[in-house]
């Protein structure tokens, strides 16, 4: 079960932009994400370089959180809003539910619920 400490700095991690090193502080090295109901991205080195390509594929990535972090066991659930301005200056916002599940420290499954439709706004 994570502390409610860890969460509060893997969320501030997010919010002060610093994506890359939330993944390698914080995931396991077995780590999976899914992204609403598409197949996983396993592994925390393959989490990293997803990451990066969503970073260079932005000109600017803005994380809010929504609302407090939910504890419950080794169960997080969090309200983000993420804001993607690409290199023309459009900026695109997901709104999402990310679910987690935490092996003590280590976040080892993160699931993103999200509408895709909102990227194409």
């Amino acid at each position: 079960m994570p502390s409610r400490d860890i969460v509060e700095a893997f969320a501030r991690r997010l919010e002060d932009g610093d994506f890359v090193g939330a993944i390698e502080q914080f995931y396991a090295p077995d780590a999976a994400t899914y992204e609403n109901n598409a197949a996983p991205t396993v592994g925390r080195d393959k989490l990293v370089a997803k990451e990066r390509g969503v970073l260079a594929a932005s000109k600017k990535v803005k994380a809010v959180r929504i609302g407090p972090s939910l504890i419950e066991g080794d169960n997080v659930a969090t309200r983000w809003t993420f804001s993607f301005t690409n290199a023309e200056g459009v900026t695109r916002t997901l709104d999402e539910i990310a679910w987690q599940i935490w092996r003590s420290d280590q976040l080892i499954e993160e699931r993103f619920y999200y509408d895709p439709k909102q990227l194409g706004r």
